[in-house]
């Protein structure tokens, strides 16, 4: 798949995803007699537009990184019929949640389909059906390759797999290692799969030391199911909905000793301090930092892994979502049950300067995290 093609499949699968999102605090809004004004696919300016007969107002827009739902009266306490702020507690809740629920729904459709064409094993404890499951393992490819190595000297890549080497078919990464030992300091043929289409390197083997050949090996596997797929779907979406929420909580507690240790009066922490931090921000992705992830996948991986990486950023979407960060799903919903709570009312006044706030700090975030992705990309 060339760069191009690469790059529209990153963005088609993101925009869609949120485009998803959005429609599902349409859907919520439109079935609990909330006036839905427009539906946007993209950010204006706004390309073209069309009145449907349901009276949304849907149009596409010239930013294809998203999309917008625009509800009439969207300030909590906005008080004429159809306006969101006139709904009760429990309907405001459905219609901001309803986003996250769809997301979620989407990774656990997309992780159905892929248990019957083959799911990836993400997970070292991930869901099966024993009696409705068939394990498969993947031809074996390479990881990272070593600079000034056989393998990289041949124009191997990262993801080759490999089909035959000296002649002999490789099964398995033992295979592999025993074949490069047999033919230690000797030319050999490799016959490698890039693609979809099989090409031939020759090289010379090292004959010396523990690395003969330069390159790490991968060998993926996956599981197939019939019956069983929706509920493997489904349970595999909340062990990874879970993991993703653990990792969440890591990556805070990590951050906050790292800042906090860089203020240690003893070197040895502060150093300590510093790669905590560093290992958190790496760990972090943007809008950039994702198509950097997707734009690859599409072009070098298989329908298989971007399918699951597609269906995993889908259950990330939905978990950011549920955060009680402002400006999000979550951040509205926290401040809207914070205030009830305490039996206080939350003006349009108050509601847009919680929300302007909470805006600028997350595009601040967005800021610094691009900043950190696009150097990540470039390395």
């Amino acid at each position: 798949m060339s760069l191009i093609l690469g790059i529209i499949v990153g963005i088609i699968a993101l925009t869609l995803l949120v485009v998803l999102h959005e429609l599902g605090h349409a859907i919520a809004a439109r079935r609990n007699g909330v006036v839905v004004e427009e539906f946007g696919i993209g950010f204006p300016p706004r390309a073209w537009a069309k009145k449907l007969k349901n009276k949304v107002l849907l149009t596409i827009n010239w930013l294809p990184l998203g999309g917008f739902v625009r509800l009439q009266g969207e300030h909590d306490d906005a008080s004429k019929k159809g306006d969101y702020g006139a709904a009760s507690f429990w309907v405001k809740t459905k219609i901001l949640l309803a986003g996250v629920v769809i997301n979620w729904l989407t990774a656990a459709v997309l992780l159905t389909i892929l248990a019957i064409t083959g799911l990836p094993k993400a997970l070292p404890n991930q869901f099966v059906v024993q009696s409705d499951t068939k394990e498969v393992l993947q031809p074996v490819q390479l990881g990272a390759i070593s600079a000034n190595y056989p393998a990289a000297k041949a124009g191997l890549q990262i993801r080759d797999k490999i089909v035959r080497f000296a002649g002999q078919e490789v099964k398995t990464p033992e295979d592999f290692i025993a074949l490069t030992r047999q033919y230690a300091g000797k030319d050999v043929e490799v016959i490698y799969s890039r693609g979809g289409s099989e090409s031939t390197a020759k090289l010379k083997l090292r004959k010396d030391g523990n690395v003969l050949f330069g390159a790490s090996l991968v060998q993926l596997s996956e599981t197939k199911a019939t019956w069983s797929a929706p509920i493997v779907g489904v349970v595999v979406t909340g062990q990874l909905t879970i993991e993703t929420f653990k990792g969440l909580g890591t990556m805070i507690g990590s951050l906050a000793t790292g800042v906090v240790n860089q203020f240690s009066p003893d070197a040895s922490v502060r150093k300590q301090g510093s790669e905590e931090v560093a290992m958190v921000r790496d760990s972090v992705a943007g809008p950039v930092g994702i198509f950097g992830i997707l734009f690859p996948a599409a072009q070098q991986s298989g329908l298989t892994q971007l399918t699951f990486l597609v269906a995993f950023i889908s259950l990330g979407l939905a978990v950011m979502n549920v955060l009680p960060i402002p400006a999000l799903d979550g951040g509205r919903w926290f401040t809207m049950a914070g205030f009830r709570l305490f039996k206080k009312k939350l003006t349009r006044e108050r509601e847009e300067k919680i929300q302007a706030v909470g805006f600028m700090v997350l595009m601040a975030l967005v800021v610094l995290v691009t900043i950190a992705d696009v150097g990540k990309i470039l390395q």
